[in-house]
């Protein structure tokens, strides 16, 4: 292609919305430019880089036996009603009312459709086992849409959904699917992180996430570094925290703490540190109030507290709710006298003589210590690890860093085959449900992962697999004949006879912007025809990431070009 005749639209200067580099540097480099809020537009560059992702991606689902699908962006309300995921996407799902007064909703997901498929047209053992993908625009509407294709209203995924006979069927689906994202990710040239998950409002009881490690990450990456235990904040424990001492319980004691009601507020003014702390949290579960007590220092995990609890939700209470249970307004409540269920955490089982809240106004308590003072209903994990923590396999100090998901794998069980009535017909007659793995992909966040990990001050550095094209050549003065001669000769032999993909950058402009294009649009392979050419009738050939230069007469240039690209190919 030459640049003349595409569309390679770049910019000197961030746009002022962009916020992290792979969003600066892909409309920078021409890839994209923002249509509306969580809204994008791919433009011959970025399109160029989106259809090798998909390319790989659907070369390894065919490789790994999945079926392709295309199901459709619309949805009827009445299937995520049936599933019982209505209500769980609440104000994320973006609905519109028809003409004929039906409401429908922009597919966020697609579990309800491809389950209603199939236990549409799979009824006997004989058809199964079976996995399906498709590669399709999902819809959120975000709050908030940021980081470019990051977190957007609008996104390209790849979602599979496998059905099995059995949970031994599931394993060899699930395994399947897992190396293949191994392999697609690694094609892609993406460092990742596999690490255990929370399968959230998709179901199930087992899932990884394959996370990027990146400072921009809105997910908590938790890891060992020495024995490799990986898991998300939702789903991360920590090893027991040991009890340090044995200290004597001291006499309990009421003191005024006038206006101090956050945990920083009353550890200054009691001079002591928020581990010192025991707050009461009360949450409503199933309807009925219950009290969770933690370290100061700790935040409640949801996620963990909603599965110990075996509900589909909890929420904190409100005002009113705390002040009856507790007798005191928030930022008083304490363990002591409340009659309601009280779990702690397992930090807090294990501390003695702490400060809790004296469930009346402006007063806390002294040296309070569980079953002397308080019964305990049950001890359990239901906090975010923290710095500090150590790890629950070998015990190491964990670390604690962020990370962008970019594939997530699911076995979901019976969740929706159940709620939707996927059976099957097994060897006996005996009608069972199909057993589901989910597995997706966030395509348009590759491209943005690789980015954040793979770019430098001049701009993007694309490894091989994925550049839109993989040379770029540069005739510094397109008015001069000789020049244009060799880079159209060049460009034809690339073209035409090698097959590669090629960029001749034939516009007249100053030599400096070219270079400057050329490395902001990130193109591996530079070949330029200027002053040596000139004076020794050499070309050089200049690498994008090392910035190692070689000098190649015209004619050795394909062979020379085919031996870098094979260095460079490799992982």
């Amino acid at each position: 292609m030459k640049w003349s005749q595409t569309l390679i639209p770049t910019l000197k200067e961030s746009p002022s919305e962009a916020e992290i580099d792979s969003h600066k540097l892909m409309i920078r480099a021409g890839l994209i430019r923002r249509i509306t809020a969580g809204a994008y537009a791919y433009l011959p560059l970025g399109t160029l880089v989106l259809n090798k992702v998909v390319d790989i991606v659907r070369e390894e689902m065919n490789r790994a036996g999945a079926i392709e699908v295309f199901l459709p962006a619309l949805q009827p309300l009445d299937l995520l009603e049936e599933s019982g995921r209505l209500n769980v996407f609440g104000d994320d799902l973006i609905t519109f009312e028809d003409r004929h007064g039906k409401t429908t909703a922009l597919g966020p997901t697609h579990e309800e459709i491809i389950t209603d498929i199939v236990r549409n047209e799979i009824n006997s053992y004989r058809q199964l086992p079976i996995t399906l993908y498709q590669i399709q625009t999902k819809f959120r509407d975000e709050t908030r849409p940021r980081f470019g294709v990051l977190r957007s209203k609008e996104f390209i995924m790849k979602d599979a959904y496998s059905f099995d006979l059995d949970y031994e069927g599931l394993n060899k689906s699930y395994k399947s699917m897992y190396d293949a994202y191994c392999r697609i990710f690694d094609r892609c040239g993406l460092d990742y992180i596999i690490c255990e998950a929370d399968s959230g409002a998709m179901g199930g009881d087992v899932s990884h996430e394959f996370m990027v490690p990146s400072p921009v990450g809105e997910d908590v990456l938790i890891r060992c570094l020495k024995c490799g235990y990986s898991a998300n904040r939702e789903r991360a424990e920590a090893a027991p925290i040991p009890r340090e001492n044995n200290a004597t319980p001291q006499p309990i004691k009421e003191i005024s703490t006038p206006n101090k009601h956050t945990i920083q507020e009353v550890s200054d003014f009691l001079q002591i540190k928020p581990d010192q702390m025991v707050k009461t949290m009360i949450y409503i579960a199933g309807g009925q109030p219950v009290a969770v007590l933690l370290r100061g220092d700790h935040e409640v995990n949801e996620t963990k507290l909603t599965k110990l609890l075996g509900q589909e939700t909890v929420a904190l209470a409100d005002h009113t709710t705390i002040e009856h249970v507790t007798g005191a307004r928030v930022g008083f409540a304490g363990p002591v006298g409340i009659q309601i269920k009280i779990i702690a955490d397992q930090a807090v089982s294990i501390l003695r003589n702490f400060v809790t809240g004296a469930n009346k106004p402006d007063a806390h308590l002294l040296h309070v210590n569980p079953e002397r003072d308080f019964t305990i209903g049950g001890v359990a994990d239901v906090r975010y690890v923290t710095k500090g923590d150590r790890c629950p396999k070998c015990n190491h100090e964990i670390d604690i860093s962020q990370g962008i998901e970019i594939g997530h794998v699911f076995k979901l069980g019976t969740k929706y085959s159940d709620a939707l009535k996927a059976k099957f017909l097994d060897t006996n007659g005996k009608e069972k449900s199909m057993i589901m793995g989910c597995y997706g992909i966030g395509v348009n966040r590759i491209i943005a992962s690789l980015i954040e990990r793979s770019h430098d001050e001049n701009g993007i550095i694309w490894p091989i697999a994925l550049a839109p094209y993989k040379i770029i050549i540069i005739p510094v003065n397109v008015n001069d004949a000789a020049s244009m001669q060799i880079a159209n000769h060049i460009y034809e032999d690339l073209t035409n006879i090698a097959g590669l993909e090629v960029l001749l950058d034939d516009r007249d402009q100053r030599p400096g912007v070219k270079f400057k294009d050329a490395d902001l649009i990130g193109i591996p392979i530079k070949i330029i025809i200027g002053k040596k050419f000139t004076e020794t009738k050499e070309l050089e050939i200049k690498l994008r990431k090392s910035g190692e230069t070689f000098l190649t007469p015209p004619d050795e240039v394909r062979s020379k070009i085919k031996h870098l690209l094979e260095a460079l190919s490799k992982p």
